[in-house]
């Protein structure tokens, strides 16, 4: 059992029937009334994000979790395979436990979430950014640079991302998996 004074971003713990990690937090102490913990949570069985007020400390039943590094292997039905380059064991994530996935592609590395006593997948996360190569976009106008101007672009996995306009097909670029937006030019 862990207490509200130990919530942290990224802590995981089980509420209502399910098992959710801590996205945000905020100890409030009003002038009238008790304090509380207001908090965004986040399910890791499906991914749905809510918020909740727990009073001051509260209890809570806090999971065991583990992080560990799978490489991507090849994407089957809407399942998503994955290997430990430690052990070499492999394992199936659904597409719904993976945000962005139109930005993975075979060979990158991710962090995948497993409940420690049960050893199951809740969650996987790939890389904050990734270098990907355009294989389509316009031409931009020359001197046409005054403004930040883009322009969309499609890259090696599928995925389209606004890129500035002196990006030319062939180009390798990074990309923050975040927001799909455009970081820098990779040499």
């Amino acid at each position: 059992m862990a207490s509200t004074s130990e919530f942290r971003n990224g802590f995981c713990f089980e509420y209502n029937n399910d098992i959710y990690t801590i996205v945000e937090f905020l100890h409030v102490k009003p002038g009238k009334g008790a304090a509380f913990v207001r908090t965004k949570l986040k399910s890791l069985t499906n991914g749905r994000v809510l918020e909740n007020n727990f009073p001051s400390g509260a209890k809570v039943t806090d999971v065991r979790v583990e992080r560990r590094q799978y490489q991507f292997l090849y994407e089957e039905d809407g399942n998503y395979n994955f290997m430990n380059n430690e052990n070499f064991d492999q394992v199936v994530i659904p597409k719904e436990l993976i945000n962005n996935t139109d930005l993975l592609k075979e060979g990158d590395v991710c962090e995948i979430l497993f409940h420690a006593e049960k050893e199951i997948p809740l969650t996987c996360e790939i890389p904050v950014s990734v270098i990907l190569e355009v294989t389509y976009t316009e031409n931009g106008l020359k001197g046409d640079t005054a403004t930040n101007a883009l322009k969309p672009a499609t890259v090696e996995t599928g995925a389209t991302v606004r890129v500035p306009l002196f990006v030319n097909t062939g180009d390798k670029i990074k990309i923050n998996t975040t927001d799909n937006s455009y970081i820098e030019r990779a040499k």
